[in-house]
């Protein structure tokens, strides 16, 4: 077997590994009247302690990747609320606007189901 195999992966070297293998197990089993015509690698599993941290990785990878969509569409849900009272000339002043973006984000992105709050004083106090 070449010893430059270090340098070879499975993803842009499997036939290299192929041939290697092949002639690995043609000098390993000639001896007792066998011949390899050919050899192939059809499963391929990480050891259990690799695994788990491996579908650890993707698990966050995806939750990283369902929360960026999730903020992204909030973020287009509170530009189109603001852009409707614009159009509908409600003009509301920075600091509200700010309690708005705000609240509706939290709403938005949380993992909890929203619950309703009645403020009986202004924003002011």
């Amino acid at each position: 077997m070449t010893r430059d195999l270090a340098i070879v992966s499975l993803r842009d070297g499997g036939e290299d590994i192929t041939v290697n293998l092949v002639a690995e197990l043609r000098n390993r089993v000639a001896a007792a009247g066998i011949e390899v015509t050919d050899a192939r690698i059809t499963h391929l599993a990480y050891a259990p302690e690799i695994a788990s941290s491996m579908l650890r990785r993707q698990q966050a990878a995806a939750v990283i990747a369902a929360r960026r969509t999730i903020v992204k569409g909030a973020v287009e849900l509170v530009k189109e609320a603001l852009m409707g009272l614009k159009e509908k000339n409600i003009e509301i002043d920075h600091e509200r606007q700010a309690a708005m973006v705000s609240n509706t984000l939290i709403v938005l992105v949380g993992e909890k189901d929203a619950t309703p709050v009645i403020n009986a004083e202004t924003l002011y106090g």
